[in-house]
């Protein structure tokens, strides 16, 4: 699975978000598009039959769970489902105010072949041949955000020497970044360009990812993206409060969703990881927070004959949790696989089937191997270190 798209998050990896969006998608009273009053949820969401507005009568329009979805037809269109935008980096267009314009100053003026723009700065009233930093503020605003004048100039091939006149239309400099990423079309043209932008959250959507219509049920007084936003601890207590909160004739069904939810949160929390929300990206994961996540997932989804290589999957984890990791590991086992991992903690290392002690220090003295075996063959080995940690007797600290 790729952990690195930047569409991906905890919520969508762990396939949390996918119960989440049905339960919004069945469950949420919908605005209604005449009068505005949020209409309460019925069976009619789920039978796919028209929902209409009690005080008004209007037809509301309710969505699918596709329709709340970021990567699908619920994206942001601003973004793109991404949550970020890309704008010009104003601090990058003039980097080093010493020079004058006429000597380069303006960065994509030189760079993204807008050279010209310098003699038609020059003609709307800005000073080209003193240091940049020395333009008045009014001088500066031309030079930055400009409006598209035409400009009627001379010109001078410089190749052929061919002297000419023509109307050209001025591109400040904000605007000649934009229009030069507007037309990329290949990595060379895109490294050309993104020296002058910077990432923003994406003021449409405020980084949420959804459109205004994904945004706009609400369940239980909360939307989907501010669901998204609270740890799963607590987003796992509020969905197991759901069902309880709706008319009775839609219990069954919102039970169904909710344990669908429980069950996966459960395994995860189990792990430690009720911190994390689901919106969190998974690029800004750690390596353990990752291996949990997809142990979890493995779980769930039943593997067999597969082989598991984890590499200190306890780092990080509170020793409360130690238990929900040893207990993911004798599943996955159980299930017909096999779990080979690197570790120093004695409470995993002490469900081991085999164990291979390295060692007897770190660098370029720890790749012997001094004691080998089950746990009952380490405990007794004089050689192994790990062998009285592993007895419940280690040794004292002088």
């Amino acid at each position: 699975m790729c952990i690195r798209d930047r569409r991906s998050t905890f919520g969508t990896m762990t396939e949390l978000l996918n119960s989440l969006r049905l339960m919004f998608s069945r469950l949420s009273h919908y605005p209604c598009p005449s009068c505005g009053c949020m209409v309460p949820p019925s069976l009619n969401i789920a039978a796919e039959i028209p929902l209409y507005c009690p005080r008004c009568g209007a037809q509301v329009p309710v969505l699918g769970a596709e329709q709340f979805a970021f990567n699908s037809t619920g994206a942001c269109p601003s973004c793109e489902g991404t949550g970020i935008v890309r704008v010009v980096d104003e601090s990058t267009l003039v980097p080093d105010e010493s020079l004058s314009i006429n000597e380069g100053a303006v960065l994509p003026w030189q760079t993204l072949m807008w050279s010209l723009m310098k003699e038609i700065a020059e003609k709307m009233g800005v000073r080209t041949n003193v240091p940049f930093r020395e333009l008045t503020p009014e001088e500066r605003d031309m030079v930055f955000h400009g409006p598209a004048k035409k400009v009627h100039l001379l010109y001078q091939n410089s190749k052929t020497g061919a002297a000419g006149e023509m109307d050209f239309t001025y591109f400040n400099a904000v605007y000649t970044v934009e229009n030069a990423l507007a037309k990329v079309t290949d990595e060379k043209g895109m490294k050309r360009v993104e020296r002058f932008l910077k990432q923003e959250p994406c003021p449409a959507c405020g980084g949420s990812r959804l459109s205004e219509a994904a945004r706009a049920p609400k369940l239980r007084g909360i939307s989907l993206d501010e669901a998204c936003r609270v740890h799963l601890a607590e987003l796992d207590r509020w969905v197991a409060e759901t069902p309880d909160t709706l008319p009775e004739e839609m219990r069954p069904m919102a039970r169904s969703i909710c344990d669908a939810f429980h069950l996966s949160a459960r395994r995860l929390m189990e792990l430690g990881l009720g911190y994390l929300t689901l919106d969190r990206a998974t690029a800004t994961l750690s390596t353990g927070e990752r291996q949990r996540m997809q142990l979890a997932r493995a779980v769930r989804n039943r593997t067999t004959g597969v082989l598991y290589v984890l590499d200190e999957p306890s780092i990080g984890l509170h020793p409360a949790n130690i238990d929900g990791l040893r207990g993911v590991m004798r599943d996955l086992v159980a299930d017909g696989n096999s779990v080979v991992l690197v570790d120093h903690d004695s409470q995993i290392l002490s469900q081991a089937d085999h164990i291979i002690e390295m060692g007897p220090e770190a660098g370029a003295r720890g790749g012997y191997v001094i004691a080998e075996g089950g746990v009952s063959e380490i405990v007794q080995n004089p050689a192994s270190m790990i062998g009285p940690f592993l007895s419940n007797d280690p040794p004292a600290v002088s």
